[in-house]
């Protein structure tokens, strides 16, 4: 299907135009069966861009890229009868390309200038607002849904980009990706202009930058979390990792930062970067530019306050759980700040408690009675630990988890999830998540090996591979006075086994669990 955002009154670029930003010249011609549908005098116009056949719009360029298993110049075809005026690929698609008969750009690798055409496209190497991104492990997704509920609250028109949702003002779409493919997040943000958006937030992902995602566009400001552990899969090891994200921290890709000092990774970001970055910490003790401070924790919400470098405080109270989610509205009120927002309208923007749903995040399966249960989207051990903590700040009783991995994803960090769990947790219900194409057992025991290489005498480690039998036995394990922390799942609808999206729900089969074991609203 098109992408959920694009404009509606594009502005077409001549493909010479195009052509001669890559330093090409288009091979091919335009014969009676391949003749663009859009032109003038002869000459194509290009209207989009687009990676996928199924995405092509009348007037696209159509990016035929090289795959793991195919190759786009397979599906020339189904972009020309689809509308596409010609094809960008590299020579190993260009005989391939031209037998659609439409012009053919050729470049030794495509994807690396999707962004640069893209924003040529779509006229947004300018904007006529700010743009603001996220960067770090853990916390993207939190910081951009604060950062656009701060500033619709200031009556600004928004556009946000994150894991959960693309959205322009109160039009929203379902994410496939944390940050779009370049030609996507060029067109949502051209979209965003013709809506008249007064700001954009954006999600951006370590791969987003080492696959040329976020390309063609320069960030007003962007904002570090943290760095642990993760996407071992896709990096060398952690120093890649960091390097990807620290990449945005250039002139190339950002006009300046802020920078969380609560990992050790951000004072290597902070040192480094290349563009003015200001600091911020939750850390007592640390040295940075701005503070966040805790006050109270409760199931539902926290209360805290931001200083900023001239000792101006910023009180707020977020419905999020835990110190996490304070440096996340942290983050937010100092990167808007550094956009241009003046504080005493955050002050004024923060006065009552903020009204932010962050889909997924913690969310609260909880009957009336009975054990808390929340059903969390984190897969990380850092995430997991996090999230633990906060739970354990308010709870009195025991504290359960229900925890599973990614199968086709970076192994080497399950030990890790499972010693964090039975580090923190009295009862640890090991299930299934994702298998995807691998054994789910070796998985399960990968967690199972961590956990129990720490748990303490009266921990509760335990192997469950049904995730309704695993939620129902940690449910009965913490008793009425406890929580239980579902780890990974969040609101997915599926599990992913060899491929197949088998439905299920596990924030619907909480709340039937607590229903069965007698915790009824």
């Amino acid at each position: 299907m098109a992408h959920a955002f694009s404009p509606d009154r594009p502005v077409p670029v001549p493909l010479g135009e195009v052509a001669r930003v890559l330093g090409v010249t288009p091979i091919g011609s335009d014969s009676a069966r391949g003749r663009p549908a859009v032109t003038e005098d002869g000459r194509p116009l290009v209207h989009g861009v687009a990676v996928a056949a199924q995405d092509v719009r009348p007037g696209a360029l159509f990016a035929a890229l090289p795959g793991r298993r195919t190759h786009g110049a397979d599906h020339v075809d189904a972009a020309r009868r689809a509308g596409a005026v010609a094809v960008l690929t590299d020579p190993a698609g260009a005989e391939r390309a031209r037998s659609a008969g439409l012009p053919v750009l050729v470049v030794d690798r495509p994807r690396d200038v999707l962004g640069p055409v893209a924003a040529l496209v779509h006229g947004t190497h300018r904007l006529p607002f700010p743009v603001i991104g996220v960067t770090g492990t853990n916390g993207k997704t939190t910081t951009v849904h604060v950062l656009d509920a701060v500033l619709r609250r200031l009556g600004r028109r928004t556009a946000s980009s994150s894991t959960v949702e693309r959205r322009i003002g109160d039009t929203a779409a379902p994410s496939a990706l944390t940050t779009p493919e370049a030609p996507e997040l060029h067109a949502f943000l051209a979209a965003a202009v013709e809506h008249g958006v007064d700001a954009a937030v954006l999600e951006v992902s370590a791969q987003a930058v080492t696959r040329h995602r976020v390309d063609g566009l320069v960030l007003d400001v962007v904002g570090f979390t943290n760095l642990s552990h993760d996407h071992l899969d896709d990096y060398a090891d952690m120093d890649e990792y960091l390097a990807a994200k620290a990449a945005l921290f250039t002139p190339t890709r950002s006009r300046s930062g802020v920078v969380s000092l609560d990992s050790a990774a951000g004072v290597r970001v902070a040192a480094e970067s290349s563009v003015p970055v200001t600091t911020i910490t939750t850390v007592p003790g640390v040295a940075a530019d701005w503070r966040v401070a805790v006050h109270e924790q409760h199931p539902d919400r926290t209360l805290g306050v931001v200083t900023t470098p001239d000792d101006t405080t910023v009180p707020f109270e977020v419905p999020l759980l835990g110190v996490h989610a304070a440096a996340d509205t942290g983050l937010a009120v100092a990167l808007l700040a550094t956009s241009g927002v003046a504080v005493d309208d955050l002050r004024t923007a923060l006065a009552t408690p903020l009204d932010v749903v962050v889909p997924g995040r913690m969310a609260d399966a909880s009957a009336a009675a009975g054990p808390r249960v929340y059903v969390d989207f984190a897969h990380t051990p850092d995430a997991f630990a996090k999230s633990l903590d906060a739970v354990r700040a308010f709870s009195t009783g025991r504290i359960g988890i229900v925890l599973g991995a990614d199968g086709d994803r970076d192994p080497s960090k399950r030990r890790a999830m499972g010693e964090v769990a039975a580090g923190r947790a009295d009862v640890v219900v090991v299930a299934d998540h994702h298998p995807r194409f691998e054994a789910p057992g070796p998985i399960r025991a990968a967690i199972l090996q961590g956990a129990r290489s720490v748990a303490a005498t009266g921990t509760l480690v335990v192997e469950e591979p049904d995730p309704a039998r695993a939620i129902r036995r940690a449910i009965a394990e913490v008793g009425d006075d406890g929580v239980v922390y579902w780890a990974g799942p969040g609101l997915t609808d599926y599990r992913d086994i060899r491929g197949a999206h088998v439905p299920y729900s596990s924030f619907r089969d909480a709340r039937r669990a607590l229903g069965e074991l007698g915790y009824d609203d």
